[in-house]
């Protein structure tokens, strides 16, 4: 059971990055897009457009990081366990 974790390790640590780098990624954006809203609602529209496109985009990527690379590695690791 100790070798089949120790042989998972690596996997296990690119699925925690890539856990952590989407939920980053999304208080990231979060924060970001209430900073457009103030930044809008205070006068300057063209500033706060500008950082709700930023804020988007790291929702996107976000859900690229989530989509793309968490939820076939955490298959991956749950099938190596199975087995």
């Amino acid at each position: 059971m100790t070798t089949t974790l120790l042989e998972l390790l690596p996997q296990l640590l690119e699925l925690l990055a890539f856990g952590v780098g989407s939920v980053g990624l999304s208080v990231f954006g979060l924060y970001v897009e209430r900073f457009a809203l103030a930044t809008a609602e205070s006068g300057q529209v063209k500033l706060g457009a500008w950082m709700a496109f930023v804020g988007a985009m790291a929702f996107y990527f976000a859900y690229l990081m989530s989509t793309d690379k968490f939820q076939p590695k955490l298959a991956a690791v749950r099938k190596q366990l199975a087995d």
